[in-house]
């Protein structure tokens, strides 16, 4: 424990899912943590639980001044910022392009990318020049999506191999101050929710019918993720003793799907 004693992270996206589990787990080891979110009661019941340890911000991700708030406000709460992490996201629930009415298709595209790369890439700006200071790092999460086709639909797909390229070139024109890497989780466990009006069977992820069963058939390690089952990568990477030289780097944390078989998962031996 106490890998990252003595640091101080901005995590969006922190009210729910993953999200919150990395803002406890680095609550956990050691620091201290400015929480942005949308949903004010979540952020109040996540300072009720966290106390003096974080702070919260109300705002939204696609809006550069809300970006710039939440930065100020950690270095105004904690005096410095050694950790950007870009999380807030929206599903799109697997929509297909054909699906999509062409009439709806810019609005739906713009909000979708508005939140899930625009976001990433306005806390990313708002945040250089604090982590220039510390030599900090910036992490961010994608999905097996970013690699993988049948994640998601063709929005959520689309955004989030995008966010490779990002990182990749965020990587090299921010070296050698900051670092930059990602962690690319699978199905997990997680109220995550899709873009309002896209698709109206949509439900919050975990609420899909047979998703836990269906997502650990489909990979090697036979179980879906927990949130908390992935905090550990984002520790690590932010870790300057144990990640110093790590950057452009995307962790894995999808229960094998790269060498998942074609159909139905082995049957285990007895």
């Amino acid at each position: 424990m106490a890998w990252l004693k003595g640091q101080v992270a901005l995590v969006t996206g922190g009210t729910g899912g993953i999200g919150s589990a990395i803002v406890r787990r680095y609550v956990a080891e050691g620091a201290r943590v400015a929480v942005m979110g949308r949903d004010a009661a979540q952020l109040a019941a996540l300072a009720d639980t966290l106390g003096d340890a974080v702070i919260t911000i109300e705002g939204d991700v696609s809006r550069y001044q809300d970006n710039q708030r939440a930065v100020a406000a950690t270095l105004e709460a904690f005096g410095r910022l050694d950790t950007f992490v870009g999380n807030a996201a929206v599903f799109d629930y697997f929509t297909r392009l054909d699906r999509i009415a062409p009439e709806e298709f810019e609005g739906a595209f713009q909000k979708l990318f508005a939140t899930n790369v625009q976001g990433y890439l306005l806390g990313a700006q708002a945040s250089i020049e604090a982590l220039r200071e510390t030599r900090g790092s910036m992490i961010f999460t994608l999905s097996n999506s970013a690699f993988y086709a049948g994640g998601g639909g063709i929005l959520y797909v689309t955004a989030k191999h995008a966010l490779v390229g990002m990182i990749r070139q965020l990587a090299y024109e921010l070296a050698p101050d900051i670092r930059v890497n990602g962690v690319a989780p699978g199905a997990t466990n997680t109220p995550m929710k899709s873009l309002e009006g896209l698709n109206s069977r949509s439900v919050p992820l975990n609420q899909i019918p047979g998703f836990e069963a269906g997502a650990a058939q489909a990979v090697p390690l036979q179980r879906i993720a927990e949130p908390e089952d992935h905090t550990g990568h984002y520790v690590l990477l932010a870790s300057r003793e144990n990640s110093g030289l790590t950057t452009a780097n995307i962790i894995h944390s999808d229960g094998g799907w790269e060498i998942r078989s074609a159909g139905a998962a082995k049957p285990r031996k007895a």
